[in-house]
């Protein structure tokens, strides 16, 4: 049988077993050992072999195994004892060079099950192989700090996690374990460049907001408008709740399927849904004084002006009858606390729309993922190949320009230019359009 069945350089096959399972192919290295790899004696002996064997790529959809006669050596000076070095078998575990890169690219896009019941390796391996992997990338691939970060949670695998995204370009650019402020810390004490972060939105979890005063001061904290108006609806819904308790086993079954005609926007009703809410008001009017108050207080997330919004914010808590206050003192008492924050919108219109998009499609890969870790789910999402925004820097672009411009002017020709060589690009994170687009597609 010739080498070219497994085209390996430093491997050469002596021959090929085939059964319905896959292929076992002995094999014997190519090259030979001169020196000793501790202190390059070439006083060295054979000391002995050993076979062992490696997992190599599946071919025509059969796994494949090497059996390898492996010399053992032992230096006549300094007494070590070592296996000979084989380029095309990985130092740490029993596969191939070529199949550990295999693992690593398609464990990022696949399940571990799947992955190992392809190759022949235990599952367990997969894992080992992808964390190793990951590890590198982490170190490898470093993204640019976010001029508008935004900073949201979403409670997968039993506890709250943390998602960073750059607001400005789509993307995702970390998931943190926990939701703790020593995790925050971390993650800014990572960034190069913290000073080109200028906006950071998040919700009123207060380890953001004192993390983000520790470390990056300069940074204007943006309240997410929606965690905001999102209070206004739970407010209505206590009211709903507190009318129903009077109510007969039909009219609360009713209330109850109706409740999302309150929570809408009147504006947005269809005829239909405008008659079972004329209905509830007209018959109860505390529903509809609550409604009336929850329509005001998106009216307010409608103006423009910072001063104006935060006046019409304070006469909106004025024109609060006494029976209903109650309901919305959540909803004060946190604007209250956090003010400053909230109407910082105002005067920078960021949200973290995308980052809630981000972790509707992180709930999706976790179903479909399912026994998957954390940080599993958390490198597929942000280092599958693929998947990460990236532009060329675009000082680079002037530099080249002007040295252009230079070579044109001292030469008076336009031939022969010369650009860089080195064109360097700037790593945004993972692209959401892209990551919603291959989870449609079933590619992720």
């Amino acid at each position: 049988m010739s080498t070219d069945f497994l085209r390996l350089s430093s491997l050469s096959t002596a021959g090929v077993k085939e059964d319905a399972h896959g292929y076992l192919i002995h094999a014997t290295a190519t090259t030979e050992t001169r020196l000793c790899p501790s202190c390059h004696s070439a006083s060295i002996r054979k000391y002995g072999a050993r076979e062992q064997v490696y997992n190599d790529c599946p071919i025509h959809g059969k796994h494949v195994s090497i059996l390898v006669q492996r010399q053992r050596y032992r230096c006549n000076d300094c007494k070590k004892l070592w296996h000979e070095e084989i380029n095309d078998l990985s130092g740490q575990r029993r596969v191939t060079k070529r199949l550990k890169e295999y693992i690593e690219k398609h464990s990022l896009k696949r399940t571990f099950i799947d992955v190992a019941e392809e190759t022949g390796i235990d599952e367990k391996t997969i894992r080992n192989i992808f964390h190793d992997y990951v590890s590198k990338l982490a170190e490898e691939i470093k993204f640019e700090a976010p001029k508008w970060m935004g900073i949201d949670e979403i409670h997968i695998i039993s506890k709250p996690r943390v998602v960073i995204t750059n607001i400005e370009m789509n993307t995702a650019v970390e998931m943190l374990p926990n939701r703790n402020k020593a995790s925050i810390l971390n993650y800014f004490n990572s960034i190069e460049n913290p000073q080109t972060i200028h906006y950071v939105a998040m919700d009123m979890w207060r380890p953001y907001r004192d993390a983000v005063l520790e470390k990056i001061p300069h940074a204007k904290v943006i309240v997410d408008k929606f965690h905001v108006v999102r209070m206004v609806n739970d407010a209505m819904e206590l009211v709903r709740k507190a009318v129903r308790k009077d109510l007969s086993n039909k009219e609360r079954r009713t209330l109850m399927h109706d409740r999302f005609v309150l929570l809408k926007r009147l504006h947005d009703l269809t005829a239909e849904e405008h008659l079972k809410f004329s209905s509830w008001v007209e018959n109860f009017p505390l529903l509809g004084e609550a409604h009336a108050s929850k329509e005001d207080f998106y009216a307010i997330w409608e103006l423009t002006n910072r001063d104006e919004a935060e006046a019409t914010y304070d006469r909106w808590v004025k024109n609060l009858s006494t029976e209903l206050s109650p309901y919305f003192s959540d909803l004060i008492r946190a604007t209250s606390n956090w003010r400053n924050e909230i109407f910082n919108y105002f005067d920078h219109p960021i949200t973290n729309g995308y980052t809630e998009r981000l972790n509707n499609l992180i709930r999706v890969m976790n179903r479909v993922e399912r026994g998957y870790a954390f940080d599993a789910l958390r490198a597929k999402i942000l280092f599958t190949e693929g998947v990460q925004k990236h532009r060329k820097n675009s000082s680079s672009r002037s530099r080249r320009r002007n040295q252009a411009v230079t070579a044109v002017t001292i030469s008076n020709v336009t031939a022969d230019l010369q650009p860089d060589k080195e064109i360097s690009f700037k790593n945004y994170g993972a692209d959401i359009e892209t990551l919603v687009r291959w989870i449609e597609e079933g590619r992720l």
